[in-house]
């Protein structure tokens, strides 16, 4: 099964080798059928530390490396 690709907006990048990504995405309200905007949070592993805040990257779903981080940077 493919792995999933996200794309989003870096946030913090103040821990070691890990880094906050922001995730925006559109859905229809089922009422009112308006498009708004939902996001999430997602921590990912940045190995080099070479993202900075501010910077659109590209992570993908990977095995978890801690509690939270499930995700890695495969580029921007």
């Amino acid at each position: 099964m493919p792995k999933r690709v996200l794309k989003g907006l870096v946030v913090s990048d103040k821990l070691d080798k890990t880094i906050t990504v922001l995730v925006s995405r559109k859905v229809m309200h089922p009422v009112y059928k308006k498009y708004i905007k939902r996001s999430k949070k997602y921590s990912a592993h940045d190995e080099e530390n070479k993202f900075r805040t501010g910077e659109l990257v590209t992570i993908q779903e990977n095995k978890p490396i801690s509690k939270t981080k499930k995700w890695i940077v495969i580029g921007k």
